[in-house]
């Protein structure tokens, strides 16, 4: 059966969800459904493209697999997996573990995920999600339009975020401020992308969307733009590297690690590479990123003369040999200003950085007011958007878009756009939202650079270093209301009135009081 419906393709793929509810945590429900969807998907288009080949060069089928782009061993197939009834789980870590291997640019993103635990999930299970997924046929010519399935992953994604609760956060950004960051940004075609922080890669797709619409940002099919990330979470690692496949970023470069001890992206002298446009939405003040150095150990002696535990020394320092803390090293408890200090070593001279960042990191003083003052100081700053409260699944504090350039354009020497975006939302019953409508607002006052009262002022740096380097929006837009002015001589004849009229009711009640003798 074809699709021929966006709505359609995502009722079909969030019914298989309710099939796993009860068998094992919602959280993990999307590794699983993932897995599968990609797995049906790939069988689907490998039969497709091998039935092509054949009929085109009149070659035998035997042949004809073995020029496909995509290869699929014979365990690995729709077809042989569907007529399965026992051992399901392991037949299925079998498949995922045959395409690993025909296919070494998935190594590890489909073993990520083990079907084979009985306790988890039993052969009853799994055969009613594989008749599930055995309702549509995933290939080319029975999808209305080649990117629907990558829509529908996007759908998904949200979904499942949604269903997580606070851990939804850890690998999903609500679409409408990656849409704002991107849009502040502007990727255009050619460019490099860059998210140290990629989740399950929304950033990155969101951009390359955005560059499609760039005039020559399509070449062909192929969206003109070269994607990069990075992400510590294996499983989310694993749902990235798909979700990139399932738009057709075949070359997108994703690679498993934590950014900030051990960036995956060098160059052939073994460099840190650099991006022309840097994105991200690292975790909110990450805690224990780094651990001190430790420089000596010194020995102790018992009263016998004999040498005791030895116990490490440390210094409060952080080694880093790429050197991406030049500007100063934050709180151990405070990851924020490391990932804006990675990212801005990262970015090409002419490149841009957008970052979502805690409110804190506009005022916090210490050792990030110093990082902030270098920033400043260095006029590297380009602009900072103040965001609504409940935006995000696993915090409900108000965050702030960082918008920052080693070359800023002529206009904006010295300056720094300030929005006070804290109004601009769609409530919710659990989340708040930014509607479109809320980012043509915001993106227009960023690009026009006109002052608009109570909203978006073009502040001088001199300003800011007036407030002791502190970027609290509220102290460079008040968008207090101003209070009513008061009528004395009105209120006067008013109380006045009052009086008159209390006197004449205390006049009348005395006189009942008087009738009734008392």
């Amino acid at each position: 059966m074809s699709i021929t419906e966006l709505e359609t393709l995502e009722a079909w793929l969030w019914d298989s969800a309710n099939i796993l509810r009860g068998s094992i945590d919602s959280s993990d429900f999307k590794n699983y459904i993932f897995g599968l969807l990609f797995l049906k998907r790939s069988s689907d288009v490998f039969e497709e493209e091998v039935e092509k080949i054949m009929k085109e060069e009149g070659i035998s089928r035997e042949d004809a697999e073995e020029e496909t782009y995509f290869h699929m061993p014979p365990e690995s197939r729709w077809e042989y997996l569907k007529t399965i009834t026992e051992n399901i789980g392991e037949a299925l870590d079998k498949a995922f573990a045959a395409i690993e291997r025909e296919n070494t640019s998935l190594e590890g993103v489909m073993t990520a995920t083990k079907f084979g635990d009985k306790e988890k999930l039993g052969d009853d299970v799994l055969q009613r999600l594989l008749r599930h997924f055995n309702q549509y046929s995933l290939r080319n010519e029975d999808l209305y339009k080649p990117d629907i399935l990558g829509d529908a992953y996007e759908y998904l994604i949200k979904q499942f975020a949604d269903d997580a609760g606070k851990k939804g956060g850890e690998f999903y950004t609500p679409k409408g401020v990656v849409k704002l960051i991107v849009r502040l940004i502007k990727p255009q075609p050619k460019m490099s992308i860059y998210d140290p922080t990629c989740g399950s890669g929304g950033m990155l797709v969101e951009a390359a969307k955005y560059v499609a619409e760039q005039p020559n940002g399509k070449v062909g099919r192929n969206i003109n733009v070269s994607l990069f990330g990075q992400e510590k979470n294996l499983g989310t690692w694993a749902i990235a590297k798909l979700n990139m496949l399932l738009h057709n970023f075949m070359d997108a470069d994703l690679r498993k690690g934590d950014t900030l001890v051990d960036p995956k992206h060098l160059s052939s002298d073994n460099d840190l590479m650099m991006f022309d446009r840097v994105i991200a939405n690292p975790p909110f003040s990450q805690e224990k990123w780094w651990t001190p150095a430790e420089t000596n150990l010194e020995k102790k002696l018992d009263k016998d003369g004999k040498e005791k535990e030895i116990v490490p020394k440390y210094d409060n320092v952080v080694v880093d040999k790429f050197g991406r803390l030049q500007y100063g090293i934050p709180p151990r408890g405070y990851a924020d200003l490391a990932f804006l200090q990675h990212m801005l070593s990262v970015t090409k001279q002419d490149g841009k950085v957008g970052v979502v960042l805690p409110h804190g990191t506009l005022f916090r003083s210490g050792a990030e007011g110093r990082i902030r003052k270098k920033l400043i100081d260095e006029d590297l700053i380009e602009g900072v958007v103040g965001l609504p409260s409940s935006l995000f699944y696993n915090t409900g504090i108000p965050a702030s878009i960082w918008i920052l350039s080693k070359e800023k354009p002529k206009p904006l020497k010295n300056k720094i756009i300030i929005i006070d975006a804290s109004s601009d939302f769609k409530e919710g019953k659990n989340m708040n939202e930014l509607l479109d409508a809320h980012l043509d607002k915001i993106v227009d006052a960023h690009d026009t650079q006109a002052d608009v009262d109570k909203y978006m002022r073009l502040v001088g740096l001199d300003e800011v270093k007036e407030n002791d380097y502190n970027l609290n929006i509220s102290r460079y837009i008040d968008t207090s209301e101003p209070e009513p002015e008061v009528d004395l001589k009105a209120v006067k004849e008013k109380l006045a009135a009052l009086d008159k009229k209390e006197a004449e009711i205390d006049k009348k009640l005395l006189a009942y009081l008087e009738e009734l003798g008392i």
